[in-house]
């Protein structure tokens, strides 16, 4: 449900236009150095305030509740803190008997009989992605020697991410865009198949970040259209070194020492400033309906970050629970 994870467990909570976000991370090792200080690069990186970004701003300064003495981890569950301090929550009034097309509003209503916060999307709110940040930095400093980098590399189709980003304002409608992540440093033998394949608990995580349409390891579904022959990855020498990634470096659902590949679809903001259509339960009819609030046009500009910090908690969960299973 709200929790995620084996022995690195974290637990969100909080709504987008409540009083705070944060995140509970269990399993933790003690003795590891953090600070506040520490968190401020990556969530610099997912705040707002770029071109075809929401306009909505907050601080984001974690505050760390618990799990942290004189500057170390002390093993105890370590609670991360985000407060809202920048809504604007009458913009989403109409939302009450207007669900929003592509969002989730309708079934959030339907599923918990209309008592969801509605407002920004309460708890399935893209807000939420600064706890899953926040994780991720505690989980990269268990992850040593380990470089987890994603990057956008394609917005609207286009690989010019800002032509992309000016014809998305220009025509005032949104557009998605796709992510590529890859992990160098990982050793041979990660992963604990069948249900916990490192591909199975990666996309697990990356599938939690709202957006997200679509996964790919190595070479994805472009496997589809190649021959084994061609496909596979011959292996080199005795550490396991291939001459090709096509495998994105698992076989098996075990990582296999090679860099580690893949590519996350996200979708266009639902938000659109455009005029659409949608369900009207005061009226019990098909209206025209605008979207109010403040809304990225590309949420993608955002989210190679986050994308980096689920991978990190699933890596940091899998490597814990190798560890746990070994003789």
């Amino acid at each position: 449900m709200n929790s995620f994870g084996r022995i690195f467990r974290v637990s969100i909570f909080g709504e987008s236009h409540g009083a705070m976000v944060g995140i509970t991370i269990d399993g933790c090792p003690a003795g590891i150095a953090l600070q506040e200080a520490d968190f401020l690069p990556d969530l610099e990186r997912r705040k707002a305030g770029a071109s075809g970004t929401t306009p909505r701003k907050e601080d984001d300064i974690p505050r760390i509740v618990s799990g942290v003495f004189n500057g170390y981890t002390t093993g105890s569950p370590i609670t991360i803190l985000f407060e809202n301090n920048n809504t604007r929550s009458a913009d989403y009034d109409a939302i009450k008997n207007t669900p929003r097309p592509g969002h989730a509003d309708f079934v959030l209503n339907k599923k918990y009989k209309g008592f969801n916060d509605y407002r920004g999307g309460g708890h399935s709110s893209g807000r939420l992605t600064v706890a899953l940040v926040a994780a991720g930095v505690v989980a990269k400093k268990i992850l040593q020697g380990i470089q987890i980098t994603a990057v956008l590399t394609e917005a609207g189709g286009n690989t010019d991410i800002e032509a992309a980003i000016a014809k998305a304002v220009e025509e005032q409608d949104s557009i998605g865009g796709i992510i590529s992540c890859t992990v160098t440093g990982l050793p041979l033998g990660i992963g604990e198949p069948f249900f916990d394949s490192v591909e199975s608990v990666i996309s697990h995580a990356v599938f939690s970040i709202p957006a997200v349409k679509g996964v790919e390891f190595g070479s994805g579904f472009a496997a589809t259209k190649m021959k084994g022959s061609e496909h596979n990855d011959a292996i080199l020498d005795a550490t396991g070194k291939t001459a090709t990634n096509n495998a994105g470096g698992i076989n098996g659902g075990i990582t296999n020492g090679n860099e580690l590949t893949f590519r996350v679809a996200i979708k266009p903001t639902s938000s659109t400033p455009k005029e659409q259509q949608t369900w009207s339960e005061a009226t019990q009819q098909v209206e025209a309906f605008t979207v109010k609030g403040r809304h990225d046009l590309c949420i993608a500009l955002r989210a190679s970050v986050v994308v980096e910090a689920v991978t990190a908690v699933a890596l940091a969960d899998l490597m814990m629970l190798g560890k746990a299973t070994s003789l």
